[in-house]
């Protein structure tokens, strides 16, 4: 297969972890921030995590220096079209960007201007190049459930004029859904598509209740519910789709190895799978690498490329014209 010119979509990336080191740099300059160095070398080592992190909790230490410089509609904006544009140049025809608007208001925005700075960002994308993005809105495990509803009153305005969905992310621990299901419920009434970050670190259970307690349609890795039989029955069963980020899997110890990674046994098994890259920078990757992983060590046909391109497509928060154009190009 020609991996450049392999139309692809994906669905799960961070905004935060996707951001050029270059781009660190010159809004620094630009915005007068103070960062630990100046030199694109030394940046870029702080911004991607290696293969041998210790944890999740080492891998998302990452994301601290990004979310620093971005703290206006200028550095929201540039740094999702150059997602986009980065994406596109790959031939990425569709994504969803996730990030959580809470962590962008300490340079004085209101969620309100957050949300349509990236908005902005992504038309800006789509006016250039062929493709398409929606956003998701990220909220970590550890806020209260009450900041949520904030987000969500706000947001709505947004819904299907680019926002689509909502996700909780972060540091998983068991049992964390209970916390959630209030917020999560008025979501899904509301209208936003529901994806949850669960199963990644041990804790099949985590996605069982994801879907049960939160409605989830997509999981965020899910790479443990083959040690949770309920919950890997019910992701097969329902045709919930798991959003897998091979790279990513390996660095925060969810998987040993690439080939020791769960994906394929599931796609056979017939599981959703997706292919995604997760955080392009903290993880060094794309979606070429990533596909380009999954041929190496699973000698993946055509068809299973097919299959897993259709999963997304079939999974995808965007609107049937969208879905429909999307078929189209493979």
């Amino acid at each position: 297969m020609n991996l450049k010119d392999l139309p692809k979509i994906e669905l799960h990336c961070h905004l935060d972890g996707s951001v050029r080191p270059k781009t660190v740099i010159d809004i620094a300059k630009r915005e007068k921030i103070d960062i630990p160095s100046y030199d694109i070398k030394e940046i870029t080592e702080l911004m991607i995590a290696p293969m041998e992190c210790a944890s999740l909790d080492e891998y998302l230490e990452k994301f601290s220096l990004p979310i620093k410089i971005m703290q206006s509609e200028y550095s929201l904006k540039r740094i999702t079209y150059e997602l986009l544009e980065d994406a596109a140049k790959e031939n990425v025809k569709y994504m969803e960007i996730r990030f959580a608007p809470l962590l962008h208001t300490n340079g004085g925005l209101d969620t309100k201007r957050i949300i349509e700075s990236v908005l902005s960002g992504i038309k800006e994308a789509e006016g250039k190049y062929d493709i398409k993005g929606n956003l998701i809105l990220s909220f970590f495990k550890t806020v209260s459930p009450s900041s949520i509803f904030e987000v969500l009153e706000i947001g709505k305005e947004y819904l299907n004029k680019g926002v689509v969905a909502v996700d909780l992310c972060g540091a998983e621990r068991k049992g964390f859904a209970k916390e959630f299901i209030e917020p999560m419920a008025l979501a899904k009434e509301y209208g936003y598509r529901i994806t949850i970050h669960a199963g990644e670190t041990g804790i099949g259970e985590n996605v069982l209740d994801s879907i049960e307690l939160l409605g989830a349609e997509r999981i965020g890795h899910g790479v443990n519910i083959d040690n949770c039989k309920k919950a890997y029955d019910m992701v097969k069963d329902r045709g919930i789709a798991l959003e897998i980020c091979m790279s990513s899997n390996v660095q925060t110890k969810a998987v040993g190895t690439i080939k020791n990674h769960p994906m394929y046994d599931f796609h056979k098994d017939g599981i959703k799978v997706t292919l995604n890259t997760d955080n392009r920078t903290v993880s060094n990757t794309d979606m070429s690498k990533e596909i380009s992983l999954a041929l190496k060590e699973f000698d993946i046909s055509k068809d299973d490329y097919k299959k897993i391109y259709y999963n997304a497509v079939d999974m995808c928060f965007a609107d049937e014209i969208i879905k429909k154009r999307l078929n189209e190009y493979i």
